[in-house]
């Protein structure tokens, strides 16, 4: 009897502008442990909220296709709301793969939510495209949804990563207008739209000025990422992810240690 070939690991590329889509690659890692990862961080172009639109898609798209020649991804994870939002599209339209991006978790969110009051926190740059408003439009099932732009929170994630945490009061003013009261309802939900926000989570609780269910998509983009990829997993031994900066800096002891915990490293 013919033996049927052996299933080839496949390779994942995983993008976001720093560390936050470590949130993503870890589940990605979890559903797909044979896949080869590589981590990209464009950290040389950080914070991507402060670059206008034409920027983003330019710099994006040159990069993704430099990434694309060097790595010959089978699937790329675009682990960043922003970019995908505003990106994506031109990704699609430039390169004959699959992409995966990450939008705000608002349908869930406003399916599960029990008061009808839903916050959706982001960058300011992910509230305001029009692509956000729609999903509120297609999927907000008659909840109030609240939108919450914050111009420090990525930053605050990004430092508290490498070891340089926020003080209590820094987060607590940034993520407070998500709380909203309309008489003897209060918000139970809140849409992380950014990345970065899963790593303030254990802050984000403790913080609360009432409990809340918080919603990380990461979940529902590695079950994409492994529908799109099939079933059959390999039985090769897989290789070790590696994490990449553009900005081409080295992780300092304290980076290193945190990166660690996700089982990532250069």
């Amino acid at each position: 009897m013919a033996q049927e070939p052996a299933v080839q690991a496949p390779t994942i590329l995983v993008f976001d502008s720093g560390l936050g889509g470590l949130t993503v690659y870890r589940e990605i890692a979890e559903a797909r442990p044979d896949a080869r990862v590589c981590y990209i961080a464009d950290d040389a172009f950080f914070p991507y909220g402060s670059h206008s639109e034409d920027e983003l898609v330019t710099r994006v798209v040159a990069l993704m296709g430099e990434l694309i020649e060097t790595h010959r991804p089978d699937l790329i994870v675009i682990a960043c709301n922003t970019a995908s939002t505003l990106v994506l599209p031109h990704l699609r339209a430039r390169f004959a793969m699959p992409f995966v991006g990450t939008v705000p978790a608002i349908k869930p969110a406003c399916a599960a939510s029990v008061t009808r009051l839903v916050s959706v926190l982001g960058t300011q740059a992910t509230v305001s495209r029009e692509y956000t408003r729609a999903l509120m439009r297609d999927f907000g099932k008659g909840a109030e949804i609240t939108l919450v732009g914050s111009a420090r929170l990525a930053a605050l994630a990004e430092a508290e990563f490498s070891g340089d945490p926020a003080e209590d009061a820094a987060i607590a003013r940034e993520i407070l207008p998500c709380f909203i009261e309309r008489g003897r309802r209060r918000t139970d939900t809140i849409v992380l739209a950014c990345t970065h926000y899963p790593l303030l989570l254990d802050r984000f609780e403790r913080l609360s000025p009432w409990p809340v269910t918080f919603v990380d998509p990461a979940p529902a983009i590695a079950r994409r990422v492994a529908d799109l990829l099939g079933g059959a997993t390999s039985a090769e031994p897989p290789s070790p992810p590696h994490i990449m900066f553009t900005s081409g800096r080295a992780p300092s002891a304290v980076l290193g240690a945190a990166l660690a915990r996700f089982d990532i490293g250069r």
